[in-house]
């Protein structure tokens, strides 16, 4: 069958015809395809900031010291205070191990309500000994500051590094341990 196409005084089969819309029809399909298979990094864009800041995404975290006391207070759990700045290499590697390590965050997934904080708080209690970053002290729930569970250092007694995990642990299970014991 023959189609005259207006205008042009010339005409066109019908397998023609066919073949070129089913190519147009492709041509638009690739077309949409490929600008939704394209991945496109957003680096103007940062990652949207959490509480967790890195150190437990899984974990439920306190957004103010005053949140965690109350928290601490009426789950009868101990609260970890992690004392950290995001330009600090030294919170960076303590962040990144204990974010890597299960039974840490397992522990205080279960047993502990959990606080970092990249400021420092008016409780004066909160730094016995001096202000300095990454450092981690323990409150109970009668809001008692831990002053006595400290890590291994003498001229920064609440200081932990990646190679401290271990002390990390203990101390976290004396301060649980401390809890059942004394109240």
């Amino acid at each position: 069958m023959q189609v005259f196409k207006y205008g042009t005084g010339e005409s066109e089969s019908n397998p023609t015809k066919m073949i070129k819309a089913a190519l147009s029809v492709l041509l638009v399909l690739v077309a949409i395809s490929s600008a939704f298979g394209k991945y496109i990094p957003k680096t103007w864009q940062e990652d949207p900031q959490t509480l967790s800041r890195g150190w437990g995404d899984q974990l439920i975290w306190a957004q103010t010291y005053e949140e965690g006391l109350y928290w601490s207070r009426s789950k009868n759990k101990p609260l970890m205070v992690i004392f950290h700045l995001p330009d600090c290499p030294h919170s960076q590697s303590l962040k990144k191990a204990m974010a890597d390590d299960v039974e840490i965050q397992r522990t205080l997934d279960e047993e502990f309500i959990v606080l970092n904080l990249m400021y420092e708080t008016t409780d004066k209690h909160l730094s016995p000994d001096g202000q300095y970053v990454p450092r981690i002290l323990f409150v109970d729930p009668s809001m008692t500051v831990r002053a006595d569970i400290s890590g291994r250092y003498s001229n920064r007694l609440y200081a932990y590094e990646p190679t401290d995990l271990k002390l990390l642990v203990t101390n976290m299970k004396k301060a649980k341990k401390l809890l059942k014991s004394e109240l």
